[in-house]
């Protein structure tokens, strides 16, 4: 008997974990991926949930289990149920790899599921992803260079980067996807990537600046000081306090 066939009945049956970990790095965004050893298949990290298991615990837990990665920002974001998410897909060369031969576990893993998803914003930088024991690879990959991906993953990843479209003003993306001192380019090129648009930069500019929620430091050192762009910093208290309500930014 595997692993997984011993710890099934510790499952809630057909219920499940995916996390759509985004970060960003020279104004692009990408999200971490897992590639199924002995397969071609990417997908999402995920897992399941322990019957005695509250749901946000399960996350962080399939989060650090599957990646190595712990996210100081890991939020439920939407449930993803349709009948026929799963359909086309063949689970026959992932359970051959694990191993799973009994009937009853693999009419488990082939039952409906419905996943619960969660969103984790992560400083590319300072996080180094480490694949799991079921995982060939775990690697950053590019928003625009996705590659084919399992079930309704795609789907999952398109609906992640929507709602932090949407709620771009209560989401705490610039104290966790910049590094502690940026440029105002680096801000705006962030929001820029995230709105899929190009902002006015003087508007921008203004806009933020009034919120009270950046400190000016010195200027970016290079060979012309005049030129040089300043570095700024969160003021995280005043950001923090600000999210609460909307950082009232619009674009």
């Amino acid at each position: 008997m595997t692993h997984f066939e011993s710890e099934i009945s510790k499952y809630i049956p057909g219920q499940s974990i995916d996390c759509v970990i985004i970060s960003y790095e020279n104004h692009r965004l990408y999200v971490l991926l897992l590639k199924w050893k002995g397969t071609t298949l990417w997908g999402v990290p995920g897992g399941f949930i322990y019957n005695d298991e509250d749901m946000d615990t399960a996350a962080e837990r399939v989060l650090k289990n599957r990646t190595g990665i712990e996210s100081h920002f890991l939020s439920q974001f939407h449930t993803f149920g349709n009948s026929n998410r799963r359909d086309g897909f063949n689970l026959k060369s992932i359970l051959k790899f694990l191993r799973i031969e009994s009937s009853a576990t693999l009419n488990w893993f082939n039952q409906r599921f419905i996943t619960t998803a969660y969103i984790a914003l992560v400083n590319k930088s300072k996080n180094k992803p480490i694949p799991d024991e079921m995982s060939s690879k775990c690697e950053w990959i590019p928003l625009d260079e996705i590659p084919e991906l399992i079930f309704d993953h795609r789907f999952i990843i398109d609906k992640a980067i929507h709602q932090l479209n949407i709620h771009i003003n209560y989401l705490p993306i610039g104290l966790n996807l910049l590094p502690e001192c940026f440029t105002m380019k680096d801000l705006q090129k962030l929001y820029e990537s995230i709105l899929n648009k190009q902002l006015d930069r003087s508007n921008f500019q203004r806009k933020i600046l009034k919120l009270g929620i950046l400190e000016r430091l010195e200027k970016l050192k290079s060979g012309a000081a005049h030129k040089a762009p300043y570095l700024y910093r969160f003021n995280k208290p005043k950001y923090e306090e600000l999210l609460k309500n909307g950082i009232g930014f619009t674009s």
